[in-house]
């Protein structure tokens, strides 16, 4: 395995790892707004969901992609805005197999966030924390 694949492959396991901390925060300021404070389930979510992307940016910026770069306010942006993009999918997929297909709804919930994991370590990759 060349230098460079054994590289991408590190990044994509601690982005991962990353994403695990974030999947914590997510269902559980999920679970704590839909069940135990009557929230909105799609509010709910979009809450877990946006607050998991703030604290995975700061850790994959640190860890994952080592980035020193000064614009960290134009990173962040970016990071939010490809989240935003993740949460959209990650509604459209819960929706469907939730609501469409008769899916638990944290089931659903999982499932999206698998498919947009993919879509988000994809596009920091190459778009945000890309080494010049």
């Amino acid at each position: 395995m060349s230098a460079e694949i054994t590289e991408i492959f590190l990044k994509i396991l601690k982005f991962g790892m990353v994403g695990a901390s974030g999947l914590v925060i997510d269902f559980g300021l999920t679970w704590l707004l839909k069940e135990k404070s009557g929230i909105h389930k799609y509010v709910a979510n979009a809450a877990g969901f946006c607050s998991a992307a703030t604290s995975n940016f700061f850790l994959n910026r640190l860890w994952t992609f080592g980035s020193t770069a000064s614009e960290v306010t134009d990173q962040f942006t970016r990071f939010f805005l490809i989240a935003l993009a993740g949460l959209l999918l990650n509604t459209i997929i819960i929706w469907i197999a939730h609501q469409k297909k008769g899916m638990n709804f944290f089931a659903a919930k999982g499932l999206a966030v698998v498919l947009v994991m993919i879509w988000n370590f994809t596009m920091n990759f190459l778009f945000n924390f890309r080494q010049v």
